[in-house]
């Protein structure tokens, strides 16, 4: 579970993607990653994030922007999805779990 803050601005989730079979990173440099965020039960996304940085070694780092974390409090999940230049598209089985509590 990952702890979020309404209307904060620059919080980061840095993500690190490698293959389920031997453990290897996957080379997202010439990849678009996305982070899809909605809350739980629903089908409707909230936002959708593209990495701020995609690394060879399977780093991505997705930075919330003036807005972003705009949203009601509760429960959210996101998926990670990285689409590559050949044009093949890989999506992250494991959801994502987020909380994102209201600012004092």
């Amino acid at each position: 579970m990952l702890y979020l803050v309404k209307d904060d601005i620059g919080t980061q989730i840095k993500a690190t993607i490698t293959r389920e079979d031997d453990g290897s990173a996957v080379d997202l440099s010439s990849a678009t990653v996305l982070l899809k965020f909605r809350p739980v039960g629903s089908t409707t996304l909230s936002l959708t994030l593209t990495a701020a940085s995609a690394t060879s070694s399977g780093v991505a780092i997705f930075q919330f922007a003036n807005g972003d974390l705009n949203l009601s409090e509760g429960a959210y999940e996101g998926e990670i999805e990285a689409t590559f230049g050949d044009g093949r598209v890989e999506t992250v089985y494991e959801k994502l779990e987020f909380y994102l509590r209201a600012d004092f």
